[in-house]
């Protein structure tokens, strides 16, 4: 009796497969054909295109990075006053190092900026920025920073930025 129920399970199994019609049925192909469908194109989907592109590639700065170029250059244009400790165009951050300014001395600066979008937006750069203030004792203290000084330089970043768009349409 168990072996008549195995074997009719097995049978109802078998029939819950999916028969190929000839029309749905591949042909055998090269190793290296089935090697390239299986990897896809170094280049991706949309390939590589020479002679123009996409609109959505223009406005991300046609790059193979995962910002918007023209965010990215008019970050490093805006913050090279002062000293990187970190740029990482791939992540999108941009640290920079303490700066001290020589006409203000006893007050040091040090900024984060983050590109967070391959399209050129208005909220494709957050910025972070920190204080310091030397006290009596000869130590540097966190200090409030005015939100409306990011906010600056957020919208400096993003002037440069169009700046260098409209640049680049104009070529």
């Amino acid at each position: 009796m168990k072996r008549i129920f195995l074997v009719l399970a097995c049978c109802a199994l078998t029939a819950c497969g999916v028969v190929e019609t000839d029309a749905e049925q591949s042909y055998p192909q090269r190793d290296e054909l089935d090697r390239r469908d299986n990897r896809g194109k170094l280049t991706g989907e949309a390939g590589l295109s020479l002679g123009g592109g996409n609109d959505a590639a223009k406005d991300a700065g046609a790059n193979p990075l995962g910002v918007n170029a023209f965010l990215w250059r008019a970050t490093l244009d805006t913050l090279a006053f002062m000293p990187f400790t970190n740029a990482d165009p791939f992540g999108g951050v941009i640290i920079t190092d303490w700066y001290e300014d020589p006409n203000a001395r006893g007050e040091r600066f040090k900024i984060t900026a983050m590109i967070l979008d391959r399209q050129l937006r208005a909220d494709g750069v957050k910025i972070s920025l920190f204080k310091q203030r030397l006290d009596q004792t000869g130590a540097w203290r966190d200090v409030e920073v005015d939100k409306s000084l990011e906010r600056k330089l957020e919208d400096t970043i993003l002037t440069r930025a169009r700046q260098l768009r409209v640049k680049q349409a104009g070529e």
